[in-house]
């Protein structure tokens, strides 16, 4: 994964661990795509004070993602969920194809709704 996407997803999760100058910086940093200069600069900082804050920020962010494991699980989560539903629209069609079961479809339906409940 791209260290900005990770780092961003990293955020998502662990952001309230950080001060709100890191989380500020961080999220427009990694978020926004604004530049070390260009945060300083709206900060009325040193380019140099915006990355030690982002460094720690960072340090941070990563050292709670390896003690946890959250934002990997998630991610993993994410990608069963896309190949359950991509197996659930398989039988779809299969059923639809062949035997149309109302049944089966309203198990399929009743599954889908279930995996959706699981994204939020």
């Amino acid at each position: 994964m791209e260290k900005a996407i990770y780092l961003s997803l990293l955020l998502d999760f662990f952001g309230p661990l950080l001060t709100e100058k890191q989380r500020e910086y961080a999220d427009l940093y990694y978020n926004e795509n604004l530049s070390l200069s260009e945060i300083a600069e709206n900060d009325g900082i040193s380019r140099q004070a915006v990355r030690d804050a982002l460094l720690r920020a960072e340090s941070v962010l990563r050292s709670t993602e390896e003690k946890t494991g959250l934002a990997e699980r998630h991610v993993r989560l994410q990608a069963q969920i896309g190949e359950a539903e991509a197996l659930l629209d398989r039988i779809g069609q299969l059923n639809s194809a062949s035997i149309k079961n109302p049944e089966l479809l309203s198990l399929c339906a009743q599954l889908q709704g279930k995996l959706d409940e699981m994204r939020l």
